[in-house]
C-alpha cells in the first residue's frame, strides 16, 4: 500500500495517508473528501550526496552564510 499525499480542496490542508486502490480518505481537519491527490518527486539517487557535500563550499562562494553555524562561516572567511 503506498502512501499518498493530498490537499483538501475545501480547507487547503495537506496530509499523508496509507490507502489501499480505489479509496478515498477523508480530511482530517475538516472531514470532506473533495481532495487532490499530490504528485511527489523524488531525488535522482546517487545525487543527493553531492549536492550536500559542494552546498557549503557554494554558498560560501555567494556569500550566504545564513544557514551554517559561526565557527564554519569563520572557516570559510
Amino acid at each position: 500500500m503506498p502512501l499518498d499525499d493530498y490537499r483538501c480542496q475545501d480547507c487547503a490542508t495537506t496530509f499523508e495517508a496509507l490507502m489501499r486502490g480505489g479509496q478515498v480518505p477523508p480530511c482530517p481537519a475538516c472531514d470532506s473528501v473533495r481532495l487532490d491527490r499530490c504528485l511527489l518527486l523524488s531525488a535522482v539517487p546517487g545525487k543527493t550526496a553531492g549536492f550536500v557535500r559542494k552546498g557549503p563550499a557554494q554558498g560560501a562562494r555567494e556569500g550566504c552564510f545564513s544557514n551554517y553555524s559561526r565557527s564554519k562561516v569563520a572557516a570559510k572567511e
